[in-house]
């Protein structure tokens, strides 16, 4: 291992793409820790030692960084970035126009990247605005306002300022995929999960009683890294055959191929789905003034409790039911096999992949081409995305079952073990195929 890093950084090109996303990591992490104008300190402090962030909150803060426990510059991370490009992703689908542009080539592609980035920016202003006023009202912080002099003034700068912080971000991560190794805001996303992992094994091991705890935590985390990978790796490879074409003297075609069909193939995008459906209830009851009594104060109640079940948090601060952390599950499994089901049927279109084989003079082996292949074909990505699904929903929910089972507070949860694991792997490979170009030894020997 040590002779596949020495000879990745022997490559001058690959060194300077190396040093050059390091330096942008640091750069990253200083903005991470300016806070905004107008933030009490002494106030983040405070949330920070009382509570633990769930739902939305605590999936902006975990690609972030941190940086959303003190409202920093980079507060939103690149969080707007990613909900823009799975809208555009959507909208896609959908709209006959920006279909046309995907299928433009490199020209539409890059209309499609400038309309996602006005996007992000659009979102940015939305989502600073509604959390530096939650977050001023107490509503996000455990009733501690961050922000003691909100005005007009002071939100209008917050605001600016978390907007312009998510388009640098936005720079930086379309820096690294141009001139660094890897996608840009991936790398971003992993660098942050990535910097908080130190301290939460400092916390486990510090609240571990017995250490045996701590040993559990430690085995569950290796077991999701070996299962992560192992399913990544799993895919479903559809043979083609192509016909031969005889064109004057020359025989074309008859080489055989396959369509790799993905256990997992669609990532992590029907967890945070998911996490946003489940965060939505709480955004509703935002609404409802806080000296309510009666019916409303009994909803509001309940919804703290079922949005807090994930870390057994619940309303007065206190744990949930044991009741209430299964419905959660229950739910937020359901909910991960449902968007698992359905962006994997955005992704990859049965009917539209039947006609381009047939269009190239393919076949798959003992299947008619045309309407015979799409149903062959939807019936095998149905198969393989079922235990696919299965295991997005397990690894979401295993980080609770364990603490449930063992009585212990699992400081990682399982959406970036996924991330981190996903994004290492992907590295990986792209610097292996920059060392088997130059005939070094590689990191999958």
């Amino acid at each position: 291992m040590l002779s596949v890093f020495r000879n990745m950084f022997r490559i001058p090109d690959l060194r300077r793409k190396i040093f050059f996303t390091l330096f942008i990591f640091l750069i990253y992490r200083i903005g991470t820790a300016i806070p905004s104008p107008g933030v009490d300190l002494d106030a983040v402090q405070r949330v920070t030692e009382l509570q633990e962030s769930g739902g939305v909150i605590g999936l902006i803060n975990l690609f972030s960084g941190g940086a959303l426990e003190q409202l920093s510059v980079f507060a939103l991370g690149v969080l707007p970035y990613i909900t823009a490009s799975i809208i555009m992703q959507l909208l896609t689908v959908v709209i006959p126009k920006l279909q046309k542009l995907s299928e433009e080539g490199e020209s539409g592609r890059q209309v499609i990247t400038q309309w996602t980035r006005y996007s992000t920016v659009a979102l940015a202003v939305l989502q600073s605005t509604g959390i530096s006023w939650l977050m001023a009202n107490g509503q996000l912080t455990g009733g501690i306002s961050i922000i003691p002099d909100y005005n007009a003034g002071s939100a209008i700068l917050i605001v600016t300022t978390l907007t312009a912080g998510t388009a640098f971000v936005m720079w930086l991560g379309e820096l690294i995929t141009q001139r660094g190794v890897g996608n840009g805001m991936s790398l971003l996303i992993f660098i942050s999960i990535v910097s908080a992992l130190p301290a939460q094994f400092a916390n486990a091991w510090s609240t571990s009683n017995p250490r045996a705890e701590f040993a559990i935590l430690c085995g569950v985390f290796l077991f999701m890294v070996i299962a992560i990978i192992f399913v990544e790796q799993g895919q479903r490879r559809i043979p083609i055959q192509f016909a031969k074409r005889v064109r004057g003297r020359r025989v074309m075609g008859g080489q055989a191929t396959y369509i790799p069909l993905k256990v997992n193939n669609a990532g992590v995008i029907p967890i945070i789905f998911a996490t946003a459906v489940l965060y939505f209830p709480t955004l509703l009851v935002t609404v409802v003034p806080a000296g309510e009594t009666g019916f409303w104060n009994s909803v509001r109640v309940w919804v703290d409790n079922f949005s807090g079940a994930g870390q057994n948090v619940g309303a007065n601060g206190g744990p949930v039911s044991l009741e209430m952390q299964l419905f959660y599950m229950l739910v937020l499994f359901l909910l991960i096999v449902f968007f698992t089901y359905f962006y994997t049927a955005i992704q990859f279109d049965p009917v539209k992949q039947a006609e381009t084989i047939q269009r190239q003079g393919g076949f798959v082996p003992g299947i008619r081409p045309g309407a015979p292949t799409a149903r062959h074909l939807e019936y095998i990505l149905s198969r393989i995305t079922l235990p696919g699904s299965i295991f997005l929903g397990t690894v979401a929910i295993l980080p609770t079952i364990v603490s449930i089972i063992f009585d212990v507070t699992f400081a990682f949860g399982g959406i970036s073990i996924l991330i981190v694991v996903g994004v290492a792997r992907e590295t990986m490979k792209q610097i292996e195929s920059q060392l088997m170009m130059r005939n070094y030894e590689g990191f999958l020997k």
